[in-house]
């Protein structure tokens, strides 16, 4: 992930053994990584059962929140392309019956959307 896109606040792909690596002690019996992206300082993980959000908080990102979220609470989600003069695409994720999504994403045109809208309907549409 280019520097330019980690300050404009777009994410990039994260090797699974990364992830396992830093977060694997998150993960219940047969839990499994499957996509995990990260923005500057916060990192979001699409598990084999549920969402997890890591929220890197304060000046020095020693303070961390961990928000997890079952696919079964996810109503609706939306993943915009990216166009020719847009640089990046955009997920956005509606949590039970709010009006306005709960979380809003941004993706470089390094990451494939059209893989993370796959897992997201995979687990949503169960």
């Amino acid at each position: 992930m280019g520097i330019f896109s980690a300050i404009l606040g777009n994410a990039g792909t994260v090797s699974q053994d990364e992830l396992i690596k830093k977060y694997g002690l998150l993960l219940t019996d047969n839990e499994e990584i499957e996509l995990g992206f990260k923005l500057i300082r916060d990192t979001f993980i699409f598990t084999t059962k549920r969402l997890i959000l890591v929220d890197k908080q304060g000046l020095t990102g020693s303070k961390t929140e961990y928000k997890s979220i079952s696919y079964k609470s996810i109503t609706r989600f939306s993943v915009e392309t990216a166009g020719t003069f847009d640089l990046d695409a955009e997920l956005k994720i509606w949590v039970s019956s709010e009006l306005h999504p709960s979380i809003i994403k941004q993706f470089n045109k390094s990451v494939n959307v059209y893989e993370v809208q796959k897992v997201l309907a995979h687990h949503v549409l169960k």
